[in-house]
Parts: structure tokens; sequence; C-alpha cells
């Protein structure tokens, strides 16, 4: 399955011309790439799909999403469970892991 899940922007930076931003989807943090919603700011919550934010929301339908996501357990599936300290970032690769 593949889902666009509602995500919180924590940071945003520049990477060779494509704004790209990490995003908290409930405890995992995951890179995503923000050029489809440029105006998007640390705080906002925005739907991600395969990676891409491609559009903004409001807090209460995110959490409210990201609630019904989680009882259906389809979090955990799309994300992978959080291993603790709340980064699936591949170190190695230096990317996010899908």
């Amino acid at each position: 399955m593949c889902l666009g899940i509602p995500g919180r922007i924590l940071a945003i930076r520049d990477d060779r011309g494509t704004p790209m931003a990490t995003a908290d989807f409930g405890g995992v943090t995951k890179d995503v790439c923000l050029a489809y919603v440029p105006e998007v700011v640390v705080g906002d919550y925005t739907i991600v799909h395969a990676g891409f934010a491609i559009t903004r929301l409001d807090e209460a339908a995110a959490l409210e999403t990201l609630a019904m996501m989680d009882e259906l357990g389809v979090i955990d599936e799309e994300l992978g469970a959080p291993d603790g300290d709340g980064d699936e970032t591949d170190a190695a690769a230096g990317e996010a892991t899908t």
C-alpha cells in the first residue's frame, strides 16, 4: 500500500536547488521534497506521498488523520516503527529510508 501521510515539517533546507525538509510522522522522521509546495514553512503539516510533499493542511486535520491511521495500523506499515530516536535516516546513505 502507498498512502499520503500527514507530516509536520521540522526543518527546511536547500539541496542543490531543490527545497527539502525533515518531516515528523508521529515519531518517525523522513526527508521529503518540497518542490510542489514551496510555500510550506517549519511547523506546517503537509501530506507526503512517495517522498514528496503534495499539499499543505491544517493541524487539526493532520492530527485527526494521523490518529485514524495509527488506529488502523497503517502508519507502522507505511513508515516502519520508530527505532527509539525518532530518526529513520540511513546514516550510511545519508538518505531517508522508505
